[in-house]
C-alpha cells in the first residue's frame, strides 16, 4: 500500500475517538466547523465494512452533524465520502452557509462569491468540541 495521510495523522484537530474511529475538525477558513469522521484502519468503501460497522461509523456521523447543527446553526450541513484523493474511509460533515463561498454549489464547485474569512472564535470551537465529545460520550 502506498502511504496514506490518514493512516499517517490524524487528518486535522482531534475532537474525539475511540478503538474504532475518530472525529476531527478541519481548519477552513471557507467552511467553519467543517468535521471528518475517520476510520481509524484503512478500509477503501463503505462496503468493505460488515452492516455493524457501517452502522456504527455512521452513528458517529450522525452525532456529528447533530452537535454541529446545534453549535453553529448553519442554514445547511453537507455529508459526503468521497475518498477519491484519499482512498480512506471518512466522512465529510460540513456546516453550509448562504454567505459561503460556493453556496449552493458544493464546497469542491466554482466560487461564486469572494471568500468571507470566518474561522471558528476559540469559544465556539471549544463548545463544539465538547458538544461532539458529550453526543458520543
Amino acid at each position: 500500500m502506498s502511504k496514506c495521510e490518514l493512516c499517517d495523522s490524524p487528518g486535522g484537530e482531534l475532537i474525539w475517538q475511540d478503538a474504532f474511529c475518530r472525529v476531527v475538525r478541519v481548519e477552513d477558513v471557507d467552511y467553519p466547523g467543517f468535521c471528518r469522521v475517520i476510520l481509524n484502519r484503512h478500509v477503501r468503501e463503505m462496503t468493505d465494512l460488515d452492516n455493524r460497522a457501517r452502522e456504527q461509523l455512521m452513528s458517529v456521523v450522525f452525532a456529528v452533524e447533530e452537535a454541529v447543527r446545534e453549535t453553529l446553526q448553519p442554514e445547511k450541513i453537507n455529508l459526503a465520502s468521497l475518498g477519491n484523493m484519499t482512498p480512506h474511509l471518512h466522512w465529510h460533515v460540513i456546516p453550509r452557509y448562504r454567505q459561503d463561498r460556493t453556496f449552493p454549489n458544493p464546497i469542491w464547485g466554482a466560487s461564486r462569491r469572494e471568500t468571507v474569512a470566518a474561522a471558528l472564535d476559540a469559544a465556539t470551537a471549544r463548545r463544539l468540541k465538547s458538544a461532539i465529545q458529550h453526543k458520543l460520550g
